[in-house]
Formats: structure tokens, C-alpha cells, sequence
């Protein structure tokens, strides 16, 4: 299967095609996977994301899903790439990963069936959709900062195409400790039906990203903690967790809180500890 990835080569964006341990740029020039400067695998106008997909991710919430699946918007500026840094603000405590699979859109998608969506579909690659849990109570609806802000939305390492997304398995490591393992087969829905579901309404260009979903046991991390992702066939994605150089303002909008919903999300839906919880420190 052929893996395309993005990275910065002498000053430049330049389009590589991995051959084995190296990537090759169209005019001949090689750098070692392992050497490159990565960037994310696409461009796109758009990221939308799939809120609960995985049966196993449902039954740790103790709920039961919708009839259709519901979605949220991450901004293009929350991108990131294979080894880029992802900031938990200072003032935060709850940041949580959350390995998946990311659908990159190939060519104008509107209006098409599932059966059909595949033929829109240009590959996939690994995505951590991180949620900072802080703003859980204000953002609740939206989302917007709690999977939004900046450097919470790595992809990579390469785009993939002709991946068949049956069967693959689907693993999150923090500091090489394996801390979910879940499998395609999980989804409700699967990725031909999120392309048709989305664009019965909003226009898919090329390069747009579809998150499709996250298995159990995501939880926080903290500053110093490599976590990596791997989904079989399309690689490895790796990023460290760093503190941010400056703290959220306290002169505007909503503070993070440590309220039980935070909590409760953060901790994986523990809800049975709601009012009974004893104290809990995550510096």
C-alpha cells in the first residue's frame, strides 16, 4: 500500500513517498523516516469528528448511543504532526488522548451514498484526537476548546491509501505502556457511512480529515509523556506532551474546572463515583 507523507526538506514543504526506512521526494532526494522534519499528511479546509463510534468506548460510558452518530468541529489551527508537541496550558490538568483513525477525503464529496463513498475516500492515516477536559462544563456542546485548541489534533506519520479498514487493530501507548487496544470492528459506523452522513449537508473537499472514533480507557496524560499511536497498516504516530508557556488568562471567559462532568469524562465516565469521590491530584 502506497504511503505518501508531507515534510519540510531544506526550507520546503516537499510530498515524499515512503520506500522502507526512508522517505523519497519526486526530484530523488531521500531522508530517513526517522530523520525528517514531519508535517500533517493533508491540507484540510475542514476536521470533523465522530463524538462516540466504538461499542467498547460506549459500554465504559454506561450509556446507550443514538440511532445516528452526532459529530463535532475541530479548527484547522489544532493540527498537528508525527513528533510535534502537544501543549496542555498551564493552569490545566486534564488532558486526555484518544487514539484513532482519520478518513482523508480525496476528491469533492456531497450527496453520495454510503455504498458509493469509498470512491471519495483519497486514503487514512493516525490521528490522537486529545481533549483538554478542563473546559468540559463551558464547552460541553461545542467542544471547541476541549478538542480544539491548539496542537490537539496530530496526524500522521504518512497518508495510506488502499487501506482496507476491516479487522485492523487500534493501540494508544503512553511512555511505551499499552493503554488502549480496540479494533476497527468496534464501530458502530463504519467509515463509508460517516463520508455519506456528513456530506448529505457539508461540502468535502480534498484533504479534509473525518475522526472516526476512539476505543476505552482514554485517559490523562501529563507533561514528559510520549504517547503513541498505532493502527495496524497505516503506522505509528508519536508526540510528547509538554506544559504550555503561558497560563489561561483569568481576566476573560471561562476558567477549567475540576467539576465531577470534568472529572467523571476525563477518568472515563466513572459515574458511579459522582458526590463520593475521593480527592484526586494530577499535576
Amino acid at each position: 500500500m502506497p504511503e505518501y507523507r508531507r515534510i519540510l526538506l531544506d526550507g520546503a514543504v516537499v510530498e515524499t513517498v515512503r520506500e522502507g526506512d526512508e522517505l523519497v521526494a519526486g526530484d530523488g532526494r531521500r531522508v530517513a523516516a526517522g530523520d525528517a522534519h514531519h508535517l500533517p499528511p493533508t491540507v484540510p479546509t475542514k476536521i470533523i469528528a465522530v463524538h462516540l463510534n466504538h461499542r467498547s468506548r460506549v459500554q465504559e460510558f454506561q450509556i446507550a448511543l443514538p440511532a445516528t452518530p452526532t459529530y463535532f468541529h475541530k479548527p484547522t489551527s489544532s493540527l498537528n504532526a508525527h513528533r510535534g508537541d502537544v501543549v496542555r496550558p498551564e493552569g490545566c490538568k486534564w488532558l486526555n488522548y484518544e487514539g484513532e483513525v482519520a478518513i482523508v477525503i480525496g476528491r469533492t464529496c456531497r450527496n453520495v451514498s454510503p455504498a458509493d463513498a469509498g470512491a471519495y475516500i483519497a486514503g487514512y492515516t493516525v490521528a490522537n484526537d486529545f481533549g483538554l477536559h478542563d473546559f468540559r462544563d463551558t464547552d460541553a456542546g461545542s467542544m471547541l476548546r476541549v478538542k480544539g485548541s491548539d496542537t490537539l489534533c496530530p496526524l500522521g506519520p504518512g497518508l495510506v491509501t488502499g487501506w482496507d479498514f476491516h479487522g485492523k487493530y487500534l493501540r494508544t501507548y503512553v511512555n511505551g505502556s499499552l493503554v488502549q487496544d480496540g479494533s476497527t470492528d468496534e464501530m458502530t459506523w463504519d467509515m463509508h457511512y460517516l463520508v455519506a452522513d456528513i456530506a448529505r449537508t457539508i461540502t468535502l473537499h480534498p484533504g479534509d480529515v473525518l475522526l472516526s472514533g476512539t476505543p476505552a480507557n482514554s485517559r490523562p496524560v501529563r507533561p514528559g509523556d510520549l504517547v503513541e499511536v498505532e493502527v495496524e497498516g497505516l503506522g505509528r504516530l508519536a508526540n510528547r506532551v509538554v506544559t504550555g508557556p503561558t497560563a489561561i488568562r483569568a481576566d476573560v471567559g471561562a476558567q477549567p474546572t475540576e467539576s465531577e462532568e470534568v472529572l467523571s469524562t476525563a477518568l472515563g465516565g466513572d459515574w458511579e463515583f459522582r458526590g463520593i469521590r475521593p480527592p484526586r491530584r494530577n499535576p
